[in-house]
């Protein structure tokens, strides 16, 4: 019998995705990584017997059933989705995002975690015991939106909605759903921040950022908590972003 902890984690191959995926490998947890990118999964995996593969795309619902079919196959039980695979776009006025741009937005950030979203609600609500824990990675930007960031933010606003939606109907099966609210991690992807980013005045400025490690800490607070508790919201932010006060 596998005694093991088993989470999902989409996004799994860069950023946030991966320091989350090793913090769980590290601790003892059995990690399906779930990417597009097949190589980089394999270098996350290798020599970790408790890491499966898991290439997908997220926004293609055959892809997103195997993943999670092999999954199962694998484990048996899914206990928690960590729904983290997401793009957004350069800071751009609505009237130059073109609707191709937008699409795709909605289709990884929305689309995509309303797949994975609802793979796991049904293995979790069949499953002996029953129950689970779903995780959005919902950003900063689903409470407070940056300039330009029309289609992101809108993406991350239906995150919310989501996760509430996700939290109220799963609690007649033992299915808990929260959100981390993530605002100026280090990663490879949000480099860009140190060296400036549009303000609400209308300036650039660089912005404080803060270790990755760390968001990877607090999702496996969230993960390991007992199914009677949930972290229901989490904001996690560098301390001297300009996020609270005026923009």
């Amino acid at each position: 019998m596998n005694l093991r902890k088993r989470i999902i984690i989409t996004g799994a191959s860069t950023g946030i995705g991966k320091a989350t995926s090793l913090k769980f490998l590290k601790e003892g947890w059995s990690v399906g990584l779930l990417s597009r990118n097949e190589y980089k999964l394999s270098e996350i995996a290798a020599g970790r017997e408790n890491a499966i593969i898991l290439p997908c795309d997220v926004t293609k619902q055959d892809e997103v059933e195997i993943a999670f079919k092999t999954a199962i196959d694998n484990w048996g039980h899914i206990d928690v989705l960590f729904n983290n695979a997401g793009v957004g776009l350069k800071s751009v006025s609505i009237e130059d995002i073109t609707f191709d741009q937008w699409k795709n937005v909605f289709e990884v950030n929305v689309n995509g975690s309303f797949l994975c979203s609802k793979l796991a609600f049904s293995y979790m609500k069949q499953q002996d015991p029953q129950g689970g824990r779903i995780i959005n990675n919902g950003s900063i930007s689903a409470q407070t939106p940056r300039p330009g960031s029309a289609a992101y933010s809108a993406s991350k606003h239906a995150i919310t909605g989501l996760t509430k939606s996700l939290s109220l109907d799963g609690r007649k099966f033992n299915i808990a759903c929260g959100q981390i609210d993530i605002g100026n991690a280090l990663t490879d992807m949000s480099k860009t921040q140190r060296t400036g980013v549009p303000q609400a005045d209308g300036t650039i400025k660089k912005e404080p950022m803060f270790d990755v490690e760390h968001v990877a800490t607090s999702v496996f607070h969230m993960a390991c908590l007992p199914l009677d508790a949930n972290v229901q919201s989490m904001t996690l932010m560098a301390s001297n972003m300009p996020f609270i006060g005026r923009g």
